[in-house]
């Protein structure tokens, strides 16, 4: 089977919220780029045979020409163009009916909390969650069918992540990414100990939430991200990354940083397996965990499996 060819462009780092674990928090400095230098990458993108483009930030929704990207994307042939948003410009109406008629086929909507107090204290915005929802109910009832989220995991929100869940089949969507915490670099590394949950602490309650997707049929995508195999062996139908290897292709291009290969390189550069995962069941499938959790925490929570995966 071919691989999907997705292009992955980071317009900036300028953000409306201030989540205290988002890994851009220290490149705020960074330029946004210019609408002729994203159109340009998009162009020689698309020559090069990417189909699939998504948009992230930063916060797309701030930049004036977010309508002229999505536009220009569709006139260009990407058959899949999404975006990656917090969703609170989209609680204006008119903002609303503007982005998808540009022509969006999909809309990432990034919900850390099923209720204000949650959502609210981690984007240290107040009001940010009930703007999310209404964003939510603006481009429902525009009738855009594809509707994703995001849900970064960290010690504030891990055992609310069955909530989470549910609050997100209950707002109708069911293609959901659930982030086990990124400390390589930004607000993580910056206060990992406060925010980094231990994977043997956070596990069963990611694991209850997948769980949703083995009794709900309506579920297309429930996944896991960034975390070691070991503690989810009835699960790996449900693990980003395995997905991801075997049906994409992705390119990341940044301000400051170009990555071609996505798939491949995140292995080298910032996951690792220790040696007492040598063995396991899983170890050719499984990326490991993140080698600031292991400089912080230790090895001692992985299990290396000694049976099949079940």
């Amino acid at each position: 089977m071919n691989k999907i060819e997705k292009f992955v462009i980071i317009c900036g780092y300028r953000c409306n919220n201030n989540c205290v674990f988002c890994i851009n928090s220290g490149k705020r400095h960074i330029n946004d780029k210019p609408t002729a230098q994203i159109l340009r990458e998009m162009l020689d993108a698309r020559k090069r045979g990417k189909v699939y483009i998504e948009f992230i930030g930063g916060e797309m929704t701030i930049r004036p020409d977010v309508f002229v990207l999505i536009k220009q994307a569709k006139n260009m042939g990407f058959n899949s163009v999404n975006m990656a948003t917090n969703g609170r410009m989209l609680s204006y109406p008119d903002f609303a009916k503007r982005l998808v008629a540009s022509g969006i086929d999909e809309i990432i909507f990034s919900i850390h909390g099923h209720e204000p107090l949650l959502h609210d204290s981690l984007t240290r915005v107040t009001g940010s969650f009930n703007e999310l929802v209404q964003g939510l109910k603006n481009v429902k009832k525009l009738g855009l069918k594809k509707i994703a989220s995001n849900t970064t995991i960290v010690k504030q929100n891990y055992m609310h992540l069955p909530d989470i869940g549910k609050f997100l089949l209950n707002n109708g969507i069911t293609n959901s990414e659930f982030i086990f915490a990124d400390p390589t670099y930004g607000g993580v590394y910056d206060d990992f100990l406060p925010l980094m949950p231990r994977i043997s602490e956070a596990a069963p309650f990611i694991r209850k939430c997948l769980s949703f997707a083995k009794k709900n049929k309506a579920i297309r995508h429930w996944h896991v991200r960034y975390v070691p195999l070991c503690y989810f062996r009835g699960y790996l139908n449900n693990i980003s990354e395995i997905d991801e290897v075997n049906n994409f292709h992705t390119e990341h291009l940044a301000p400051d940083f170009r990555n071609q290969d996505v798939e491949n390189s995140r292995k080298n550069i910032s996951r690792e397996k220790p040696s007492k995962c040598r063995g396991c069941k899983l170890f050719s499938l499984c990326e490991g965990i993140w080698k600031e959790y292991l400089l912080k925490y230790g090895s001692s929570e992985l299990k290396s499996v000694k049976s099949g995966a079940h």
